[in-house]
């Protein structure tokens, strides 16, 4: 049986050969300018701010917020945007191409690391908000997902916020991630509150009404059967504060 850090270093080297696939194939359908996609964003935005006021985050200021697997730091953007101090603003990515895509995207005091988010280079209960987004269905291996998910709840404070978005159904058109489901969610965060709600409308629908119809894409987004990921928020039981 592999020990975790070899399993670690296995899932390391399968997330960066797919990832340079994926980049090989550059897909238009995630433009800006595709009336699907710029949907999908902007619903997702308003779910996420609701849930962060719902939960006592609506002041951000002051916040300390890490995103693990932050890409080019889109969302680390969007908290900025909200009213986080950029000084707060913390993300971690495994790929080197990324991290600097990210530094150019998010000039300091954004604070944009290269690493795994198995092993994060933060203190103890440092953080107000830890983001994950469609990063948790990159990792096959089970027990690198327990790992980065007990980092996540190292890092975060006794009264902080996990904020979760990612598959819970997995996608036919790509093999290389794996869906995490509400059983799963919930054992890898033991002890904890967990609130899961259905959000983002499955796209090949979002991209075919779209360019028709904003207000059927909308209704639509409403039936949870029709969405495609858990949005989250994951605190710290009160026992364990």
């Amino acid at each position: 049986m592999a020990s975790l850090a070899e399993s670690a270093d296995l899932e390391e080297a399968r997330i960066r050969a797919a990832y340079a696939r994926r980049r090989l194939a550059r897909d238009r359908r995630y433009s800006w300018f595709t009336s699907g996609h710029l949907f999908t964003v902007q619903h997702l935005e308003r779910r996420v701010l609701a849930c962060l006021r719902a939960h006592g985050f609506a002041d951000l200021q002051t916040r300390s917020i890490l995103e693990v697997g932050c890409g080019n730091g889109h969302w680390l953007r969007e908290f900025a945007k909200w009213g986080a101090s950029p000084e707060n603003l913390h993300g971690i990515e495994l790929l080197e191409d990324r991290v600097a895509e990210a530094r150019a995207l998010c000039p300091a005091p954004f604070t944009i690391r290269q690493g795994n988010a198995a092993a994060l280079p933060i203190a103890d209960g440092a953080m107000d908000i830890v983001l994950q987004a469609t990063m948790m269905t990159s990792i096959s291996s089970a027990s690198v997902r327990r790992q980065v998910a007990a980092e996540m709840l190292r890092v975060l404070k006794s009264d902080g916020l996990i904020l979760w978005y990612d598959f819970y159904r997995d996608n036919p058109r790509n093999p290389d991630v794996r869906a995490v489901k509400r059983e799963e969610i919930a054992s890898l965060f033991p002890g904890c509150t967990i609130a899961l709600e259905r959000v983002t409308l499955a796209p090949p629908l979002a991209r075919s009404l779209a360019p028709y119809s904003w207000i059927g894409c909308e209704l639509l987004a409403k039936i949870p059967w029709l969405c495609t990921h858990y949005l989250g928020a994951i605190r710290k039981s009160p026992r364990a504060r």
